[in-house]
């Protein structure tokens, strides 16, 4: 049972310039419009594309609408660095993603990012504040905190980004053998296809750790926060995440088996504590 919110909890944003808005127009307006809703379903689309299917390597898809990319503003937007999804939360303005994956000041998501388009189908979205608990490490037993929650900020037309791209639902860790989907975006250096890659996989626990693992081909530099979900719905498109790409090293072996064999830390007390100084607004912190 996910740990229980306060009745009408919600953060607000930090006050600032940095908007959404702001981060639509850095983008450029010949590579970026305004957020819109999201498109119909393809009623004549072959569901055998989407099954999940247990095959050992990441196969490239259209991507969904909660699962995304975060860009550093400070690169004028050139290449994503992690992967980030929308989570449910209150107010209806948090995504999810790695520890490891800071994004200092000002940063944008870009929900189902589309390499080379000029519109993207779920806008921009400026990134108005992080929540990393203080103690998370890449090695040792710190490294079993690896996530991170942030809010965004609204879209030109006052929506939060919930109401426009939908949102997976943040549960416990049922246990350390699940049948996951997860999904993530290489970074174009590691992945010229520059675009968003899912596996279905059953996962294992990492010896040692609070954390799962799964074998899967392809996840390379830039899926680091990927979300993990258990009963992914290809009609919603969205799932209950049970963990984000990271943990030990970051997410994975050094090494040959670096993007073949990928790490998650559990969703035990620790992230939903978190999760509630996110949705308060409140600097985490642990004795």
């Amino acid at each position: 049972m996910a740990a229980a919110v306060p009745k009408g909890a919600g953060g607000h944003g930090r006050e600032g310039s940095w908007s959404s808005e702001e981060a639509r127009r850095f983008w450029g307006p010949s590579r970026m419009s305004e957020a819109t809703e999201a498109p119909a379903d393809d009623a004549n689309a072959d569901p055998q594309i989407e099954a999940q299917r247990i095959t050992g390597s990441a196969r490239h898809f259209a991507g969904v609408p909660s699962v995304g990319v975060l860009f550093y503003v400070g690169d004028d937007m050139r290449n994503h660095f992690c992967t980030a999804s929308v989570v449910h939360s209150p107010k209806g303005n948090m995504i999810i993603t790695a520890g490891h994956c800071s994004h200092g000041d000002e940063a944008a998501f870009v929900p189902d990012y589309r390499q080379g388009s000029g519109k993207q189908p779920f806008g921009v979205w400026a990134v108005d504040r992080e929540f990393v608990d203080p103690r998370r490490d890449s090695t040792g037993e710190d490294s079993d905190l690896d996530f991170a929650f942030a809010t965004v900020k609204p879209d030109g037309r006052g929506r939060q980004i919930e109401r426009v791209t939908g949102a997976n639902r943040l549960v416990r860790t049922p246990g350390y053998t699940n049948r996951t989907t997860v999904i993530g975006y290489p970074s174009s250096d590691a992945d010229a296809a520059d675009q968003a890659i899912r596996c279905t996989a059953m996962t294992t626990r990492l010896e040692g750790y609070k954390q799962l693992q799964m074998r899967c081909d392809g996840f390379y530099s830039g899926t680091s926060g990927s979300p993990w979900l258990i009963r992914f719905d290809e009609r919603t498109k969205t799932g209950d995440l049970i963990g984000v790409l990271g943990g030990l090293n970051g997410g994975g072996p050094d090494g040959d088996e670096s993007d073949k064999v990928s790490y998650s830390p559990i969703n035990d007390d620790e992230i939903f504590k978190l999760y509630l100084d996110a949705i308060n607004n409140r600097e985490p912190k642990r004795a």
